[in-house]
């Protein structure tokens, strides 16, 4: 792997990748060329082919890349060929939903462990993981080295619960509660704000409209 720095948005483009070939190898499409990943994901194939040199050289001219090769080589970057724990704090409908998705997943990803304050969520069971109290998330993070949280709570817990993550050791938290959260340079933190973007999305609706009045402006 080379010493460069990698990108954000390099790092954020390898799911995709990952997606569209174990798409690919389900169908047994053993080899893919830049221009066909390109076309299905409507990037540029020289795009494609600069991220995943970042890692390594992985594909063959006049070939093109490996569909399993590739997929094993991408897991491995992404850190998919080992077992990493996650905790969920947050019981609700959100939560509900992440567990079962989690349930179904092949990944090594899988959520182990889930928390909330409510009393009538304490002890409840959500495929088979039994809904404990806050007060045991710092012990339970230790017990199973869970190293990812997720943050499935209203906007005004968020922060306190980022806090008691931070302080139970885990390294990286996937935040779903609508609020901006400060976080140590040495935890990683990712938004997926519905909210937000849904708002911003509002904003295309009639964006070709507005490109033209402008330009009739001019």
């Amino acid at each position: 792997m080379k010493s460069a720095k990698i990108s954000e948005a390099v790092v954020r483009r390898l799911p995709i990748y990952l997606q569209v070939l174990n798409e690919l190898h389900i169908r047994e499409i053993q080899t893919v060329s830049s221009q066909e990943l390109g076309i299905k994901l409507d990037l540029n194939p020289a795009q494609i082919r600069k991220d995943l040199a970042y890692f390594g050289e992985f594909g063959r001219k006049g070939i093109g890349y490996d569909v399993l090769y590739l997929i094993e080589k991408i897991r491995q970057i992404l850190k998919l060929n080992q077992t990493i724990k996650v905790a969920l704090v947050g019981a609700g409908n959100l939560g509900h939903a992440l567990c079962n998705y989690n349930k179904y997943s092949k990944d090594n990803m899988q959520i182990t462990a889930v928390f909330d304050v409510h009393p009538d969520k304490i002890g409840s069971s959500i495929n088979n993981l039994v809904v404990e109290p806050m007060s045991e998330l710092e012990r339970v993070v230790a017990e199973q080295n869970i190293r990812i949280g997720i943050i499935t709570v209203p906007a005004h817990e968020a922060q306190n619960v980022a806090n008691q993550f931070i302080a139970a050791g885990v390294e990286g938290i996937l935040n779903f509660a609508p609020a901006i959260l400060r976080v140590p340079d040495d935890v990683r933190i990712h938004n997926a704000d519905f909210t937000r973007e849904l708002l911003s999305l509002a904003y295309y609706l009639n964006h070709e409209g507005d490109v033209s009045d402008d330009a009739a402006l001019d």
